[in-house]
């Protein structure tokens, strides 16, 4: 859905750019807008033809604006929408669910990836839905670490050990690694 909403900005952006360039191309260039205060933007000669079109071109161009309008409140909403999972349903095994803080396990997930051989700092983010939830990792690297033994140990225990103490049988994690940037030692 991120990929999705990126992409859906970046076209709006464009859009709104290209929109943005030709109106202001459109009002240099104009005359009419130019000649002073008191000239109208639309003559009486052009006010009289556009108010004469067919019924149906005015309703033509209410129903555009209202799609324009609804894709607009639509974008506007998915912006202000929170990225972070806040709770996960675990299933307690008699049928009801309990709820766990999507912080606590983000936050013990951090800690122990942070705990591993070689890792500087982890932050966790958790998304998805209460019932289907979905990690996002940032690992932070030493410069000696291995990449693969830091993997290892994150898809291996740490997350085999937030599964089971959530109660989810299955729990994607999806990890970006990066190196900390190290000072060159002087040697004397």
């Amino acid at each position: 859905m991120s990929g999705l909403l990126g992409t859906v900005n970046r076209i709006l952006l464009a859009v709104a750019g290209a929109v943005l360039l030709a109106a202001g191309v459109v009002l240099l260039t104009a005359v009419r807008p130019l000649k002073g205060r008191a000239a109208p933007l639309l003559s009486a000669e052009d006010r009289r033809r556009y108010l004469h079109v067919e019924g149906w071109a005015w309703w033509v161009l209410v129903a555009v604006l209202t799609l324009c309008l609804l894709l607009a409140l639509w974008w506007l909403l998915s912006q202000l929408r929170r990225s972070r999972l806040r709770e996960v349903a675990v299933d307690t095994g008699d049928g009801a669910f309990a709820v766990l803080r999507g912080r606590a396990l983000s936050d013990a997930v951090a800690a122990e990836a942070g705990a591993l051989d070689g890792v500087a700092g982890c932050r966790v983010v958790l998304r998805g839905r209460r019932g289907s939830p979905a990690l996002r990792v940032a690992v932070e690297l030493e410069p000696h670490a291995v990449p693969a033994d830091a993997l290892a140990g994150l898809a291996g225990p740490v997350l085999t050990h937030a599964r089971t103490s959530a109660g989810l049988p299955e729990l994607p994690a999806e990890a970006r690694f990066k190196v900390t940037s190290h000072r060159a030692q002087r040697v004397s």
